[in-house]
């Protein structure tokens, strides 16, 4: 879109379209509730902090903020697969979405201070290079006191296909060993960090000792982010999706990251809503999915 364009859709006072790092365009919103920004490339939210909260996304200082690079570290939207692409190594982890620039479909206010965008992404050239099908999808971003997301596909071909996505959530903590997470006990799993053997959940909290990437199919279940170093949790409420990945890096993989600062990883834990594995989406020409995250703050 023509910066003119974009101008014509801000909401003045609250809601603009402004320079960020790299030069990448973002949306800038500031209102009595909360602030955010939301980059179209990769149709990515990489802050938001309620009014009178530290930031609850985690954003890494090494991150690349560049066209066809992806961001490290807010909400990245993984699709229309998740992790490496079976059988071909050498295309892009977690799909094309969080590398390709998006459109703001529309930017508008709910009551007096709750800021709505939509951002669109199509199938085009460079999405059939990589993956054949016809597919509109749609991130709809609800700025308020909580921060809600809803990614929605639509499959515009005349076949019916199959996907994964994930809203790549990294949430901001003040350590990450003295960390929980509820809403996963009893849950299998499958351990990425050992070869994705099945695993249980212990009856307990889910700690983090070590490197850990865990999906968790066949959950629904609302997670919270217990910072006890930071005197707070992150609740993360979900529709839609039947996967729940968490994540942390540790500390070899962060110092193998060149875009992951090596003393970072005590500061984030991922809380990932997807549809992933054995809970990829089929969807039938014409018609549409809809996943979405809520997330709230509170002590």
């Amino acid at each position: 879109m023509t910066p003119d364009a974009l101008r014509s859709l801000e909401i003045p006072g609250l809601a603009r379209f402004e320079s960020g790092p790299g030069g990448l365009t973002r949306l800038a919103v500031t209102t009595p509730l909360a602030e955010a920004h939301v980059c179209l490339h990769g149709g990515h939210v990489t802050h938001f902090q309620p009014r009178g909260q530290s930031p609850v996304l985690f954003l890494s200082a090494r991150s690349f903020f560049e066209n066809g690079r992806p961001i490290r570290g807010g909400v990245p939207v993984c699709f229309p697969w998740f992790g490496p692409r079976a059988g071909q190594p050498d295309a892009p982890a977690h799909g094309f979405a969080r590398l390709l620039p998006w459109e703001v479909e529309s930017l508008s206010i709910d009551g007096e201070h709750i800021v709505l965008a939509v951002l669109r992404l199509a199938a085009n050239d460079e999405t059939r290079a990589h993956w054949p099908h016809d597919f509109v999808l749609r991130h709809h971003i609800v700025i308020g006191q909580r921060l809600t997301m809803m990614l929605e596909v639509e499959n515009t071909s005349r076949e019916p296909f199959t996907y994964e996505a994930a809203l790549h959530t990294y949430l901001a903590v003040a350590d990450a060993r003295a960390a929980t997470i509820t809403g996963l006990e009893n849950a299998p799993y499958r351990d990425k960090t050992d070869g994705l053997q099945t695993k249980v959940q212990p009856a307990e909290p889910l700690r983090f000792t070590g490197e850990t990437d865990r999906m968790f199919e066949n959950t629904r279940a609302t997670c919270t982010l217990h910072d006890s170093a930071g005197a707070r949790r992150i609740t993360v409420e979900k529709s839609g999706s039947a996967t729940t990945v968490v994540w942390n890096p540790w500390i070899e993989k962060s110092a193998a990251m060149k875009d992951f600062a090596d003393d970072e990883w005590p500061r984030m834990a991922c809380i990932e809503t997807a549809n992933a594995g054995t809970d990829a989406i089929t969807l039938a020409p014409g018609a549409k999915h809809a996943m979405r995250a809520v997330l709230s703050v509170g002590k």
